[in-house]
């Protein structure tokens, strides 16, 4: 009842019922809410002037930023030749994501590549190098022990799902493999890119697909293009859909008898209008409208 201030962290980990449970007709507390990838329909309020929004644009001291690429089937030999040239020469750390934990007799999933299965593929790939696994299904004390054994560099790559997506910090890891890319969104592509470019050496993130439409290369391309978690989240946005903005559906093109509106400078002038309008004790919209922007004078009539 005397709660004043509610600060979420990893904002877009939540859904809405989890985030409003903190407010009730009793209390109604500051919400601070922070998040490198803010979900498309934070993005949506914040742009229709719901939320106010602050902006960190500058990278910790000594931080580069992760050249990132989207690679092909055909170059995977490549690909895993230069990973263990950077490993070697420049000790440094690997990750490899897996979207799933262990191979699925679903049809459509039967070339999505898995954790535990990759783990055992990687060691013939790799033989001179350490290869540990780490999952969801372990218990908390085994993950624990596997994530600092690899930062003190126990191990060469780190084979996992995106359970590592937040709150891992080894500078020593400069390299991000993504398998099956096509199948996590952009800003869960740029949470997991993150986990890497935390220290002294040039990061690298690479992109597997096993698709080819434009549509998914198109998406994955972005990553080539963009580091700010930021604008991704708004492509990320004009590519979902906003989803509900008094539902509970944080993402999607969702049936509705209004425009979506992403034009940030249009948005914040209608806002400042509205406000005025409503302090008005006899609302005048016409001069109102007149008043603001004297070019209307000329397209509308007095009545």
């Amino acid at each position: 009842q005397k709660l004043g201030l509610v600060v979420i962290d990893e904002q877009h980990r939540f859904g809405v019922l989890q985030r409003s449970s903190f407010f009730n007709s009793v209390s109604t507390p500051h919400l601070l809410t922070m998040s490198a990838t803010p979900i498309p329909r934070t993005i949506a309020l914040s742009l229709y002037g719901h939320l106010t929004i602050s902006n960190i644009n500058t990278l910790p001291k000594n931080r580069k930023p992760i050249k990132t690429k989207v690679v092909s089937e055909i170059k995977r030999p490549q690909a895993y030749q230069w990973i263990k040239q950077q490993v070697t020469t420049r000790k440094t750390q690997a990750f490899f994501i897996c979207p799933l934990i262990e191979d699925s007799s679903s049809e459509s999933l039967k070339t999505v590549k898995a954790a535990t299965s990759e783990y055992q593929r990687l060691q013939q790939v790799f033989p001179d190098l350490k290869i540990a696994l780490l999952h969801g299904k372990m218990k908390p004390e085994q993950k624990n022990t596997i994530l600092k054994e690899f930062k003190s560099k126990k191990y060469d790559i780190l084979v996992s799902t995106p359970v590592i997506e937040v709150g891992i910090d080894i500078p020593n890891a400069n390299i991000m493999v993504i398998e099956g890319a096509q199948r996590f969104g952009l800003s869960q592509l740029h949470q997991l890119r993150g986990r890497v470019g935390r220290g002294e050496h040039q990061s690298f993130c690479l992109l597997f697909s096993s698709q080819t439409s434009t549509s998914s290369l198109h998406r994955l391309k972005l990553m080539e293009k963009y580091q700010r978690g930021l604008t991704l989240a708004k492509l990320d946005l004009q590519l979902r859909g906003a989803g509900e903005i008094f539902g509970t559906a944080q993402s999607g093109h969702l049936d509705t008898q209004f425009p979506q509106f992403w034009n940030a400078d249009l948005n914040k002038q209608a806002k400042q209008i509205a406000q005025q309008l409503v302090l008005l004790p006899k609302p005048q919209p016409q001069q109102l409208l007149v008043s603001l922007n004297p070019n209307l004078a000329k397209t509308t009539s007095p009545n």
